[in-house]
């Protein structure tokens, strides 16, 4: 092997000469006394170069100094201890890229110098966060996630449900680099519950303040239901639960009266908890007082003290003897109808609400589309097996189009759509116009429903639910076991038992309108259709009211307008509408009042028409 020789201190060296890579190289390296280094055309270096060599990591090339030159040689003077050094790095294989010239650095793998996760260790339901600490990356991606950074440094918050590791990759155009970091977690303490007991009370017609569900405990995340069965109500219409959150929302809410839901919650095993949470809603029902005009008998007086109406002597005309003893039952209130809302709502909608398809499957149907929203409140809420009355006011727009009454019998609504069981329209209730004789409504006496029912929006008036200060200028709907197959104006249709006979023992066709001005010879049952009761003159008011502010203002309606038999059902049934700002304790008080406490009164005189609800000056 060629050999170079060199004066070390008055003692004579040789080295060979080095050719490191010879894979990738051809020209041999030495190395110039002091470190000097120079080329010539043989390839030496001629003393006094006074270059300084470059050294680097090797990367597979070479950059002579002097393109065009032949062989680059270094050579290997006197004094050259510091190319000892030199030498060596080139034996452990770093380049010598030549004198006064070097090529940039090349490119290397990115690094990781730290990826943690603080605390490692969580309780169900809570988080972690992630740091790291990187270099010479072009981007960042944690896993599993999607979660994606260009910082070298930073950190996420995770809150994984079971243990987990996530792996941190570092990229560049050069490759890629992981590291990884466990986040253990642990079951929550506690069996699992919503501990929301709760929520805040809304405004029919309004928008909801808002309520979102709490649960802890079990095994996270959670998911968030409304059971639905016959025991108990859904939201109050128009409300909606988030599965994922919790959040009870409405931007208008339909419904009205307490509804007492039962929430449920399940955890990631399929655990569950539930608990009941009431939702106070106050009716908004100022507007029934504007179903017909003030001419209509549903709007005229009959105390005797005042109109000087008479008692109505029709054998069909007082109650059944035997339901006599029944007390006043509000059938309508705050919670007394618990968890459901205790009366037959009604809603009013704008003139331009959007009609939707109705079909009718048992009786009569005045309409097969109306202005029905999905928000629409029903009569013991859609989980209800009852009447389910939907009663819908449709404002008008101003001289452009009348407001409308649309009245639907166990209405039931199908996601867009509706269905009943039979269906009444008073397209004009700016009239006094009836529905046809025997056609029948959405009640059995062929009654509106809506402009008869009690609702606390009367009662309250410009005071408050302690100290209402309304009045009740209608006769209020209520019902009895059993009324009589016959009705007398202002119904218009019957579903009773027994029979009459007229003057001369002919009979009377059941199911057909007898008049108070020329009565029936004798019944085999009383208490027809449409028939008006008012409260006796000659009956004390009861002793509560003093106590009982609401219940004050409907008895002095029993007095001045009365009450109207509507409907079979429990005998002594008065009907309202549902609403929060009933007091039922206060309510109570109507039941010190028997249905013997009431007579028929003879409106007969007062009719202009039996298609008609008008009446004479």
């Amino acid at each position: 092997m060629e050999s170079y020789s060199y004066d070390d201190g008055g003692m004579t060296r040789h080295l060979p000469r080095i050719s490191p890579h010879r894979d990738n190289l051809s020209n041999d390296l030495a190395f110039a006394p002091g470190g000097n280094c120079a080329y010539d055309a043989n390839g030496h270096a001629p003393s006094g170069a006074g270059r300084k060599p470059f050294i680097k990591p090797y990367t597979g090339s070479w950059r002579p100094n002097s393109p065009g030159l032949g062989r680059p040689r270094c050579g290997l003077r006197h004094g050259c201890n510091a190319c000892a050094l030199l030498l060596a790095l080139l034996l452990i294989g770093v380049e010598f890229t030549g004198c006064g010239s070097s090529t940039p650095p090349s490119a290397s793998a990115p690094s990781i110098a730290s990826f943690t996760a603080d605390p490692a260790s969580i309780t169900s339901g809570t988080s972690s966060t992630l740091s790291w600490m990187t270099s010479g990356a072009t981007s960042i991606a944690i896993t599993p996630g999607t979660f994606t950074s260009t910082s070298a440094t930073g950190t996420t918050s995770v809150s994984p449900t079971a243990t987990t590791t996530y792996t941190l990759t570092a990229t560049n155009t050069v490759s890629s680099t992981t590291a990884t970091a466990t986040v253990t977690v642990a079951a929550a303490s506690g069996p699992l519950a919503i501990t929301t007991t709760s929520c805040p009370g809304g405004i029919q017609g309004a928008a909801y303040a808002g309520c979102t569900l709490v649960a802890t405990g079990g095994s996270p995340p959670y998911t968030y239901s409304v059971i639905e069965n016959d025991n108990v109500p859904p939201l109050p219409e128009g409300m909606s639960l988030d599965a994922t959150t919790g959040a009870i929302s409405s931007s208008l809410i339909g419904g009205q009266g307490t509804y007492t839901p039962e929430f449920e919650v399940t955890d990631s095993t399929k655990a569950t908890a539930t608990q009941n949470i009431s939702l106070a809603i106050n009716g908004n029902n100022a507007f029934l007082a504007n179903i017909f005009p003030a001419t209509s008998i549903f709007h005229h007086r009959v105390d005797a003290a005042t109109t000087g109406l008479p008692v109505d002597t029709s054998p069909a005309a007082p109650m059944y003897s035997g339901y006599l003893p029944e007390t006043v039952k509000p059938f309508f209130g705050n919670n007394s109808g618990a968890p459901f809302p205790n009366g037959i709502p009604a809603i009013e909608v704008p003139y331009n609400q959007p009609d939707v398809s109705v079909t009718t499957t048992v009786y009569q149907s005045y309409f097969t589309s109306g202005p029905i929203p999905a928000y629409a409140p029903v009569e013991g809420t859609s989980n209800s097996t009852g009447d389910r009355h939907v009663l819908v006011y449709l404002e008008p727009n101003g001289s452009s189009s009348a407001p409308a009454l649309y009245e639907m019998w166990q209405g039931i609504y199908e996601g867009g759509p509706w269905t009943d069981s039979s269906n009444a329209l008073w397209p004009n209730v700016s009239t006094n116009a009836l529905t046809p004789q025997g056609m029948g409504t959405s009640d059995a006496a062929g009654l509106p429903v809506a402009p008869l029912l009690v609702n606390a929006d009367e009662v309250i008036g410009t005071g408050t639910p302690t100290s209402p200060n309304g009045t009740i200028q209608h006769p209020i709907r209520f019902t009895l076991n059993h009324m009589l197959n016959y009705w007398v104006w202002p119904a218009t249709q019957t579903a009773g038992v027994g029979s009459c006979t007229a003057a001369g023992g002919s009979a009377i066709p059941v199911e057909s309108e007898i008049s108070q001005s020329s009565p029936p010879e004798s019944c085999t049952m009383s208490g027809a259709a449409g028939e008006i009761y008012r409260l006796m003159a000659s009956v004390a008011t009861p002793a509560c009211v003093a106590t009982s502010p609401q219940a004050a203002i409907i008895i002095t309606a029993f007095r001045n307008y009365g009450i109207i038999l509507a409907d079979n059902g429990d005998s002594g049934g008065l009907i309202g509408t549902p609403d929060a700002r009933w007091n039922d304790n206060d309510l109570s008080c109507l039941t010190s009042l028997t249905l013997g406490d009431f007579e028929p009164v003879n409106v007969s005189s007062l009719m202009v028409s039996n298609d008609s609800g008008a009446t004479s000056p």
